[in-house]
């Protein structure tokens, strides 16, 4: 493996989902204690070719995604490495309960898998478009919380989470996104990658704000501000040096996230700041709303999350950054 190597910004050639269910398929090969559970999706999250390929090691617990969690944690229980997919909303909010009590509470060692984040839930709309999936799963004790960027950091997070014993969170696109990272690169867990070096401000990202803030970055240099990127995959746990070194080195941070940013990426972040090291803040993210139907560049315009609204958001905590 290589260190995480960032190339030019471009559309991925296939469906996230695709890359999930290669990369399961690579796992189950390896190792016969990884299993798939499905809450009636396995088409839409492009897991049949696993079904198919590993019946054994696939459970079809039918549209009931409380008791897919407590099989799960079941599994768990008997020695098995159990990856629980549905779609976010429903195996964070609906299943809350069996998460935190079956699974962190009791310490299994169970995979979730949550699909569609925010607005890449796209037509399904409001009751589908989770803004709340990380903040739910970043509260419970023992709890891993992590996004991954593309399909190149997703095959590369998917072994390491297998073999690394405790509760996870996985926020996975299901269809396209923007392809960040060559394949190969090696990315660690709780570390955060930075993607663009600048003195004037740092922008710390995740998930498809990612290439949003890189796009942003490329629109300042234009006007001669040098933004530093941090791609914040993981959420829990946070990687708290990166934070301070950006907040010490150029003194503003704003943070985009597809997400609410009550309980999201930027509380995470100035959690760490108002304890440490206070500088100026702006979260870039959905404003405590409820998602709505739409195409995924008109819900980025609607709820903020452009590369151009996160230049605005740059420039207005340089002048706080200033002004101090």
């Amino acid at each position: 493996m290589k260190a995480a190597v960032c190339k030019t910004i471009e559309n991925e050639t296939k469906d996230m989902r695709t890359g999930y269910c290669e990369a399961m398929m690579e796992l189950a090969e390896k190792n016969p204690k990884i299993t798939a559970l499905d809450a009636d999706l396995m088409a839409a999250m492009g897991m049949a070719p696993f079904g198919k390929k590993f019946p054994g090691q696939t459970v079809d617990c039918g549209i009931q995604e409380a008791n897919m969690v407590g099989v799960a944690c079941g599994l768990s229980a008997a020695g098995y490495v159990p990856f629980a997919h549905t779609f976010a909303p429903f195996i964070t909010r609906r299943a809350c309960d069996q998460v935190f009590m079956s699974g962190a509470y009791a310490k299994m060692n169970v995979k979730l898998v949550g699909s569609d984040p925010g607005i890449t839930a796209e037509l399904n709309g409001g009751t589908h478009m989770p803004f709340e999936d990380m903040g739910i799963m970043r509260g419970i004790p023992t709890m891993t919380v992590i996004e991954p960027t593309d399909i190149a950091m997703l095959k590369n997070l998917l072994p390491k989470i297998a073999t690394t014993y405790g509760m996870h969170y996985l926020r996975l696109v299901r269809k396209s996104v923007k392809k960040v990272y060559e394949d190969g690169s090696d990315f660690e867990i709780g570390k955060a990658v930075t993607l663009r070096e600048g003195d004037d401000l740092t922008v710390i990202a995740s998930g498809f704000c990612v290439a949003e803030a890189l796009r942003a970055a490329d629109l300042l240099k234009t006007e001669g501000i040098s933004v530093r990127v941090l791609n914040m995959f993981t959420w829990k746990p946070i990687d708290r040096e990166a934070i301070l070194a950006a907040a010490e080195e150029t003194g503003g941070i704003v943070t985009a996230e597809n997400h609410n940013v009550i309980n999201g990426l930027g509380s995470a972040v100035a959690e760490v700041l108002v304890k440490e090291k206070p500088v100026p803040v702006k979260m870039v993210g959905v404003q405590d709303e409820f998602g709505e139907v739409g195409k995924l560049h008109e819900l980025s315009k609607r709820f903020g999350l452009e590369a151009e609204q996160i230049a605005e958001a740059v420039k207005e905590v340089m002048k706080r950054k200033e002004s101090k």
